[in-house]
């Protein structure tokens, strides 16, 4: 189980030599069919992708009163952190998403104590949630938005003709007996994606993402 752990940092991280990508929240939405889950919906702020990310219904109303700038009548667990951070100066300066294993993300928050820097393991969610308390800046990984970022197809120009938007899904050579069964199934999750996107159903086209990324590395 990973923890809340406290490590100090040189004052040049790790962090500062990896890709980093800023992201922002888009907004929060939400399924009938995913018992109270929420998709929280991060965007690139330099780019076209959207990096939905499957989190429980208090992480979601936490992230979405501080947004809302609604105060509840009592301190969520997220204001009492900051209400302790603030008593004993310690600075919440960025949430880091560095890692992606199993469909799950972790995040690390990076904090400023005494002029040392710590790092905190926290889930992305509960990350996000103490951010938006902080107007703390959020980044992710690029290699995390290339695996599971998604991006709004765009229609190409009559000049650049038209591409197969499978092509990079699709690892086999097509066969004389018909499609492979794993590109027809990468095919067929495609098209659910690019319907999900279009209606801006993120927590079904998140799902369809990991479906086709467990597809991709089964081959």
């Amino acid at each position: 189980m990973r923890g809340f752990v406290l490590f100090p940092l040189f004052k040049t991280t790790l962090f500062d030599f990896m890709g980093k990508l800023q992201v922002d929240i888009l907004g929060l939405s939400a399924s009938p069919h995913t018992n109270g889950a929420y998709a929280l919906i991060l965007y690139e702020l330099e780019g076209k992708r959207k990096l939905p990310i499957i989190i429980g219904g208090f992480e979601a109303q936490a992230i979405a009163l501080k947004l809302e700038n609604i105060k509840p009548p009592r301190p969520f667990t997220h204001d009492l952190f900051k209400s302790v951070a603030d008593a004993f100066s310690l600075h919440v300066k960025e949430i880091f998403i560095d890692e992606l294993h199993n469909e799950t993300f972790y995040a690390k928050i990076i904090c400023e104590l005494g002029g040392e820097l710590h790092e905190i393991d926290a889930r992305p969610s509960d990350a996000i949630a103490i951010a938006v308390r902080f107007n703390a800046p959020v980044f992710v990984t690029e290699e995390i938005m290339n695996e599971a970022g998604i991006r709004e197809e765009q229609k190409e120009s009559e000049e650049e003709g038209e591409e197969d938007n499978t092509s990079s899904f699709i690892q086999e050579e097509p066969q004389p007996g018909g499609m492979p069964a794993q590109s027809a199934a990468l095919l067929e999750l495609q098209g659910r994606l690019d319907d999900a996107i279009s209606r801006e159903n993120y927590e079904e086209a998140a799902r369809i993402r990991d479906e086709i990324n467990r597809i991709k590395n089964q081959g």
